[in-house]
């Protein structure tokens, strides 16, 4: 895809767009999206890799989930809470964010990291969502970072919010699916109750053909909460087993 850019400004253009905010300083957003392969290949440009970026966007990540985790949880410890933005800020959640936003799409890359599927290299692009973040920080300020942050971590946010003793058990129950049996939990909303404005929802979780709980929630992400940490309670009152497949 990154083809169609003929300029690095309709690379950028096409970021910011996926961004949904404009970055003042273009020099640090292009730097952002320069993988280091690039630069290996292309010594004769005045380019920079995104490594440096990726470094301070690391801290303003910790720091901006560490805020609002602790406006979320104010009785929360700090034991607590470590383990909290660890369940939000790990490759895995930085990749799905960079993925969302596609930032895949624009990286600057070597013809190496092309070929070998570089753009959608959970690594690369959770690199890459640290980069711009560390970008939009040294361009725009806090003041820009904070709203790009809940905008984009919303999801994130939400789950361990809902989650039970600022559990996010959905997390958990993925670890454990793929750890005991290679496979992901599966979320069904099999039934609703009540007025609009007090709506109550059930939702079965299954492994494979296997349904393990129905629970009930004010929301769906709610009930697919609860749903998750009884299945949990399920699984561990039992051996490791490959579940039926469907």
């Amino acid at each position: 895809m990154a083809t169609r850019f003929k300029t690095n400004d309709e690379r950028l253009a096409s970021l910011e767009q996926r961004l949904a905010l404009s970055i003042t300083d273009k020099a640090l957003a292009l730097r952002a999206i320069t993988h280091k392969s690039f630069c290996n290949e292309h010594k004769e440009l005045p380019l920079e890799d995104n490594e440096r970026l990726e470094y301070l966007g690391d801290a303003v990540v910790d720091l901006a989930i560490g805020h609002r985790l602790m406006e979320r949880f104010p009785k929360a410890n700090e034991g607590e809470l470590s383990k909290l933005r660890a369940l939000i800020v790990n490759e895995e959640g930085l990749g799905r964010i960079g993925r969302a936003l596609g930032l895949g799409d624009v990286l600057l890359l070597g013809r190496g990291e092309e070929l070998t599927g570089g753009r959608d290299k959970t690594s690369l692009i959770a690199d890459a969502t640290e980069a711009v973040i560390g970008a939009l920080y040294l361009s725009d300020g806090m003041a820009a970072v904070m709203p790009f942050i809940d905008r984009v971590f919303a999801d994130a946010l939400e789950g361990v919010a809902e989650g039970r003793q600022g559990q996010d058990y959905k997390s958990l129950l993925q670890e454990e699916g793929q750890s005991r049996y290679k496979a992901s939990p599966r979320y069904r909303v099999v039934g609703e109750t009540g007025p609009d404005h007090e709506k109550i929802f059930e939702v079965e979780v299954s492994i494979g053909a296997e349904v393990f709980a129905r629970s009930t929630g004010r929301s769906k992400k709610e009930a697919e909460q609860a749903a998750a940490k009884d299945t949990l309670v399920i699984l561990s009152t039992r051996q490791s087993e490959p579940p039926t497949t469907p």
